[in-house]
């Protein structure tokens, strides 16, 4: 069994990004179904000790972002990297097409208001990137949902460049006010993807998450794989890098995904405040003359 090194699946700017290199499923990092469950309940605690530390600190907060084509796990990977966060502590934000409230104001806009307070975990399902990964495969929805003035549309490239840069400065504003920001790529083979759409299409359950625009959508593909590849080179940083997440095998990208957060969460410079024996010992007095 493989010793799980973070650093393989980190992208900071320093080498490039390409999706055809990248493997989309490496060496299981668990030995059997109850190794990795193990692991996973160590890793889950460690989180919820350094968690506990950064909101008592009360400087710092988390912005964890997932991007994927469908099916590539965000959505379990959140609900069991996470399932030992305090809940006080931690928001998941889901964002779908926008609304026309939303199409009113800058792209940004909807994720600021989204974003966790210090001491808070914020994960984004689906982030901001949308605007230059969907909205560039289908640059036709710029014009046919957008309010966006004819005069920027009209020269593409200058766009995508200019939103690159939008939010590569976004993140370092954030970094810059305390507020680090983790970046998850979920990169799946598009033949284990139509397994698990067919596995949805056999659920009675599931049945119902697809449709024939989810298809569509699919014969996008390599057009996807180009835009994820522009935009996680454009905008790794060693401040916001990028992780991507070999996600073939759901129960390795779990794990992966897990220690990464705890390394992040451990590595941040926090403290809880001093302690303070004397007043501590003020208040115990005062609880006993309330029980009294």
């Amino acid at each position: 069994m493989n010793k799980l090194q973070t650093a393989q699946f980190r992208f900071d700017g320093r080498t490039p990004y390409s999706a055809k290199k990248t493997p989309t499923l490496v060496e299981p990092f668990y030995a059997d179904e109850a190794d990795r469950g193990r692991q996973l309940d160590a890793l889950s605690s460690r989180m919820d000790q350094a968690q506990n530390q950064m909101h008592a600190h009360e400087k710092y907060g988390l912005v964890v972002l997932f991007q994927a084509m469908d099916a590539a796990g965000k959505d379990s990977s959140i609900r069991h990297v996470f399932k030992g966060v305090n809940p006080s502590r931690f928001r998941v934000a889901s964002f779908t097409k926008p609304t026309k409230e939303d199409l009113a104001h800058d792209y940004l806009w909807r994720f600021w208001n989204k974003l966790p307070e210090r001491g808070i975990i914020g994960v984004f399902n689906r982030t901001y990137y949308e605007e230059v990964l969907a909205i560039k495969v289908h640059p036709e929805r710029l014009t046919e949902d957008g309010n966006l003035p004819d005069e920027f549309i009209k020269g593409l490239p200058a766009l995508w460049k200019a939103r690159y840069a939008d939010i590569a400065n976004f993140e370092l504003y954030l970094h810059r006010n305390g507020f680090k920001v983790v970046k998850f790529y979920l990169h799946v083979a598009k033949e284990e993807q139509g397994k698990r759409l067919i596995a949805r299409l056999e659920d009675d359950e599931k049945q119902w998450k697809l449709s024939d625009d989810d298809l569509k959508e699919r014969e996008h593909w390599p057009d996807y794989m180009t835009a994820y590849e522009a935009a996680i080179n454009a905008t790794a940083t060693p401040h916001a890098p990028w992780y991507v997440i070999p996600s073939d095998d759901r129960d390795n990208q779990q794990l992966i995904i897990a220690t990464i957060m705890a390394e992040i969460l451990e590595s941040l410079p926090v403290t809880f405040p001093e302690k303070d024996d004397k007043e501590a010992r003020r208040l115990i007095r005062e609880i006993e003359r309330q029980d009294n």
